[in-house]
């Protein structure tokens, strides 16, 4: 099979091995199984974070498919989950809306599966993966052992964590604890969330509310996986928004979108990189099957015939454009598997 069929940019050539582990005794049998082989693996969860290099992976493919959703003590006020790493995170989030309970729901739409929320820890709408997780179930790499983590210790940053960095290994599941509020979400943190339903900025709203409203935007980007959106077939944001310091964003045009994140650091838009570089919506290199999308100018899409090639031609001239013309150096959101981004 190739691994186009498994990932939502539905590019990329045949693995050696694919292994599709079901539980979790499965998933760490298989996982040292590979790694004693010394062969090149990886892990596949929903395939929605990766552009795969089209002569594939020569090595093993170990593609997460564990399920489970467990209640867990909690003090009153408060529930905890134990999620496994192969429920698809859009699930869970339905899972804690139905409950009434909040933590995740502006982060509905989201594709993916679980396990993979920590590895960039995941966020969207003022939300992220590492306001609600307490600790994750990790099988090591490097000593064949099971082990928990608490959140605090895997150095969660914007779209970072120790895996991002170089930690190998497997996550087997997640912890969650979120907040049970008769229903109410978290306080309300994105200004475009607030204006899409009629709130002010920390306004605590229905959580069903929350997600329809992010999935109604995210609908308008293209954001949400649909087999009739062209639109869709993406990796989602393919940049991330740049953190430059404060005096570097002071030099930018005054209408230049930015958010203060520390006293000295700043976070730039990438789309407003992107589009002030020159490069609209529905942009295409001649003869390329990848093209910005028509909906949002952060997803690379595949129009239908694209190649990984395509999207990684694409990739570099949207990073060359923006740094020539202001010095930034935007970084990839998706990993590369079998190929280079060469930035």
């Amino acid at each position: 099979m190739d691994l186009r069929e498994l990932t939502t940019l539905r590019v990329g050539g045949s693995p050696r091995e694919l292994l599709s582990p079901e539980t979790p005794d499965e998933l760490v049998r298989a996982s040292l199984d590979v790694w004693a082989s010394g062969e090149e693996w990886m892990a596949l969860g929903g395939g929605s974070n990766i552009v795969v290099g089209d002569d594939g992976f020569d090595g093993s493919v170990i593609r997460v498919l564990t399920r489970g959703i467990e209640a867990l003590p909690s003090v009153p006020g408060t529930a905890r989950l134990r999620v496994q790493a192969g429920e698809p995170w859009d699930e869970l989030v339905s899972y804690t809306v139905d409950r009434g309970l909040a933590g995740i729901e502006a982060m509905a739409g989201i594709p993916g599966s679980s396990g993979a929320g920590p590895i960039q820890n995941i966020g969207a709408y003022g939300q992220e993966l590492s306001d609600t997780l307490v600790s994750v179930e990790f099988l090591d790499h490097e000593t064949g052992r099971l082990e928990v983590i608490p959140a605090a210790r895997l150095e969660l940053g914007y779209r970072s964590s120790v895996f991002k960095a170089g930690r190998r290994g497997i996550v087997l599941s997640i912890e969650l604890e979120l907040t049970d509020a008769e229903g109410l979400s978290r306080p309300v943190a994105s200004q475009q969330l607030a204006t899409a339903i009629g709130a002010a900025f920390g306004d605590r709203i229905p959580v069903g509310v929350i997600r329809d409203a992010v999935l109604a935007l995210r609908r308008v980007k293209g954001m949400v996986l649909d087999a009739a959106d062209p639109d869709t077939t993406s990796a989602g944001s393919f940049f991330t928004n740049p953190l430059v310091a404060a005096s570097f964003a002071r030099a930018l045009p005054p209408d230049a979108a930015q958010w203060p994140i520390e006293p000295d650091r700043v976070k730039l838009s990438a789309a407003w990189l992107i589009e002030r570089a020159g490069i609209g919506r529905g942009f295409s290199l001649p003869g390329s099957g990848a093209a910005i999308s028509s909906k949002h100018t952060l997803a690379i899409v595949n129009t239908g015939s694209a190649t990984a090639s395509d999207i990684l031609e694409l990739a570099r001239f949207v990073q060359e454009r923006v740094r020539n013309e202001f010095g930034v150096a935007l970084q990839p959101e998706p990993g590369y598997i079998g190929m280079t981004s060469g930035d």
